[in-house]
């Protein structure tokens, strides 16, 4: 979700450790030459770092595709492009089919902000087989991210205390928590990673990707960009829009809203997503274990929320289901229909004393394993956005708007209201109320929107192809559920987006897959 609120990290003095001697150890390179002539060192991949989210070495596709990986050398500051500089981590499987039909490199962002490119590519590697015909498929970790020059806030004993905590306060002492807790992550944030944090803004990843165009030796970006990978995209089209080649934006975000338009969006957003769960489980010919009617399912999840609120229940030992887990736990299945039926038996187990599931969902979201080690997506996820995001919300602000944020959302509303205090006292101030995403002089990018999207609700998509300008964004409608639509499998929208980047042939704008 494209929310600091919401979203294994390494003990913070060897992080510390570790990002000056990265910092240290890159800089004479960038003054060796030209950082567009570099040549990167493909090696097969070893197991991802705690910060990507550890696990074990990417497997093989099922074609037979290997997965490499190397290291790219950026400006730490690209203002100063010749000063110190970052390893970008990059990973790619090479293009199955006739190398006289190659096209070049696909480069992929599937969103957070936060989220690894290296651990995530190959996880959905074998969904993207039909593109890797004509195109190597590549990913990245943005700056701050993974391997990147990660973002470091707190250990792993602390992120546990941190998401223990109430995020939905109730009177003035619980808001003073809040604002108390909010503020030293923060400031563990500057404490850890005060060198990169400055130059983490999605202009700065923009700029990583076209470096990495040029190196990859591709006279355009061809680019697949998910959920917050839309605005990196939407942001690189505009700062250089003659080097976009063939581009899908899948999943948007909505370039026009401030980050406080932005989280009342996603509260109706998941509100939907939450309806159509309710609607989907009553509906069906055997009986909903979870209520007797879609209302029914909601007023019982919200009198959960409320006692859990009261008295958390039993989660993964040591640690107990808060109201904050649950609703972040119940918000992490409806990303995907696939999910629901985990949400279901969650619920159902939740009722009877039981927060497993719905702690384990939560985890997921917050990018915690059952070692209890931590990826850095909160950390990276807060800090782009807040590099990103001129506002700084008060508390005063955010209840001046909970009664709005309650009618677009019972469930979520005041979590993702008091979510937007999370760049409140960052130590680097924001760029902007809302990306620029003009891209005159661009060609066309297929921007694809999902009418059932909790995420990035669907209005984004229209928003996103205005945007981009005329001639540049060609909008097409998904009606489905879930966040984003090509890994829905329908084959409507695969065709579509197959048809545009392996072809070149653009679907008439408004078009509609059902």
């Amino acid at each position: 979700m494209a929310n600091p609120s919401w979203l294994r990290a390494a003990a913070l003095t060897t992080t510390a450790v570790l990002l000056s001697t990265l910092l240290a150890g890159c800089g004479d390179g960038a003054k060796d030459g030209d950082l567009t002539a570099q040549r990167l060192d493909w090696k097969d991949c070893s197991a991802p770092s705690e910060a990507e989210g550890g696990g074990s070495a990417p497997s093989p596709l099922p074609n037979g595709g290997t997965w490499q990986c190397a290291t790219m050398k950026a400006p730490l500051d690209w203002n100063k492009p010749k000063g110190d500089t970052i390893g970008i981590a990059l990973i790619r499987t090479r293009a199955d089919g006739p190398a006289s039909k190659r096209i070049g490199s696909l480069v992929f962002n599937f969103g957070g902000p936060g989220g690894s490119g290296v651990t995530t590519l190959p996880a959905f590697g074998s969904d993207y087989s039909a593109l890797r015909t004509r195109y190597d498929l590549v990913s990245f970790d943005p700056r701050g991210v993974g391997r990147s020059a990660p973002v470091e806030c707190k250990s792993d004993a602390q992120l546990d205390v941190y998401f223990q905590q109430d995020s939905t306060p109730d009177n003035s002492t619980e808001v003073t928590q809040l604002l108390d807790r909010t503020k030293q992550f923060n400031a563990a944030c500057e404490k850890n990673s005060r060198k990169i944090l400055p130059h983490v803004a999605t202009t700065d990843a923009a700029r990583d990707m076209d470096l990495l165009r040029q190196v990859l030796g591709d006279d355009k970006l061809y680019y697949f960009g998910i959920s917050y990978g839309t605005e990196l995209g939407g942001v690189y089209a505009h700062l250089f829009p003659r080097n976009v080649g063939r581009a899908v934006f899948d999943g948007v975000v909505d370039p026009t809203q401030d980050p406080e338009q932005s989280a009342l969006g996603q509260a109706r957003g998941f509100q939907l997503a939450l309806d159509n769960f309710a609607q989907d489980c009553t509906s069906k010919t055997t009986e909903c274990p979870i209520g007797d009617t879609p209302q029914d399912v909601k007023n019982r999840i919200a009198k959960l929320l409320t006692a859990l609120d009261r008295k958390p229940i039993s989660g993964i030992p040591p640690r107990r289901l808060t109201r904050t887990a649950a609703t972040n736990g119940i918000a992490q299945s409806l990303y995907s229909k696939d999910f629901w039926e985990y949400l279901t038996e969650g619920l159902e187990a939740a009722y009877d004393g039981d927060g497993r599931i719905l702690m384990l969902l939560s985890d997921s979201m917050n990018g915690r394993d059952e070692n209890g080690r931590y990826s850095n997506i909160t950390a990276a996820n807060t800090a782009i956005s807040c590099a990103d995001e001129k506002p700084r919300y008060t508390a005063d602000n955010v209840q001046r708007k909970l009664p709005e944020f309650r009618a677009a959302s019972p469930l979520f509303g005041d979590f993702l209201a008091w979510g937007m205090i999370s760049c409140t006292n960052w130590a680097v101030p924001g760029a902007a109320y809302h990306p620029d995403v003009s891209a005159p002089g661009s060609a066309p990018i297929l921007v694809v929107g999902n009418t059932g999207d909790p995420a990035t609700p669907y209005e984004g998509a229209r928003k996103m192809a205005e945007a981009l300008g005329k001639g540049v964004g060609v909008e097409l409608t998904y009606k489905g559920q879930g966040h984003g639509a090509y890994d829905s499998k329908d084959t409507c929208v695969q065709s579509a987006v197959n048809s545009y980047l392996l072809d070149g042939k653009v679907p008439k704008t408004g078009a509609v897959c059902s």
